[in-house]
């Protein structure tokens, strides 16, 4: 069982890990600690924001603060499953095939533009991302571990895009937006720009090993009866809910539950609380749902619903 004292000295890696985020991405601080808890859940992270927020550079300085080896695709609608897993090259000289593996096989994987490829394409990450292995030709090859990917997507009603669909977005921890930034955050933007790029600067703060020492004491983290029994009723509640043709699966309360872990772990406590619970369950159940064809030309959200069924829901004692 996880100590109070090992949940409170996770906190100095973890803010030296923020602090080179904060760095490179200003004004942001709810969507960074959103990707720490995706990180420390060992979950993938989908961000969907218009072009030019800092999506890709959020990645980048991620794999950089670990000293990760990153992987990144540009997703469009000519790219093959092969061009991401990987493909059995034949050598005339001796008759044989060599695997050649693709840049599915990091640890820090940047999916860039994902809703650009085909739903073909799209699949090749289903595989890697549930269970951390890709199965090419017949034989599985596992990737490192940890194994994250921050899957990028322009909003839905732009040109040239294709929904995920619900079987992938469910593989994905955390939906989140960095949006827009503030005016002065905007200017100092332009200041940190006006001779080098932050990003350059950055050095890693912490390590994989410690990443993954980090990953195992999240699930140590203390969850009592009655919290436990609350995420599942919030999620339960999305598959009666008039508003919602798709509720949760089982997998989106179990991510939930864990997402709840790493969030009292951010937090420095050995236990989760509910409020660790609502602090994340609009970034892991919104993506996860869908809306009734009333509720969507009746301008209901699903991010609305789900507060809905927040405020519907006892919150234990």
């Amino acid at each position: 069982m996880l100590s109070a004292g090992t949940a409170a000295q996770a906190l100095e890696p973890l803010a030296r890990l923020r602090g080179n985020l904060k760095a490179v991405i200003r004004g942001r601080e709810e969507p960074i600690d959103l990707l720490l808890i995706a990180l420390l859940g060992n979950g993938s992270v989908l961000m969907e924001d218009v072009p030019g927020v800092g999506k890709t550079t959020l990645a980048k300085a991620l794999a950089k603060s670990l000293a990760a080896d990153f992987g990144r695709i540009q997703f469009t609608p000519d790219l093959l499953p092969s061009d991401i897993l990987g493909a059995s090259i034949f050598n005339p000289r001796d008759a044989s095939f060599s695997f050649r593996k693709g840049p599915i096989f990091c640890s820090v994987l940047l999916a860039d533009e994902i809703n650009r490829a085909s739903p073909r394409t799209q699949s090749s990450l289903l595989e890697a991302m549930s269970e951390g292995q890709a199965t090419i030709d017949g034989t599985r090859y596992p990737l490192p571990a940890p194994f994250l990917v921050l899957a990028t997507q322009n909003p839905a009603d732009f040109q040239g895009t294709y929904p995920l669909p619900e079987a992938q977005l469910d593989r994905f921890l955390i939906q989140m937006s960095l949006g827009y930034p503030d005016r002065e955050m905007e200017v100092e933007i332009l200041f940190d720009q006006a001779v080098d790029v932050p990003i350059d600067h950055l050095t890693p703060v912490l390590s994989l090993d410690q990443l993954r020492l980090l990953q195992s004491q999240v699930r140590e983290v203390r969850v009592e009866r009655t919290v436990a029994q609350y995420v599942v009723d919030l999620t339960r509640k999305t598959r009666t809910h008039p508003h919602l043709k798709l509720g949760v699966s089982p997998r989106g309360t179990l991510m939930l539950f864990r997402a709840a872990q790493a969030a009292a772990f951010m937090a420095g406590r050995e236990y989760v609380i509910p409020d660790d619970v609502q602090r994340v369950v609009l970034a892991v159940l919104a993506h996860r749902t869908v809306l009734t064809s009333k509720a969507r030309f009746g301008a209901m959200t699903k991010e609305q619903a789900i507060r809905d069924i927040v405020t519907e829901i006892p919150v234990p004692v």
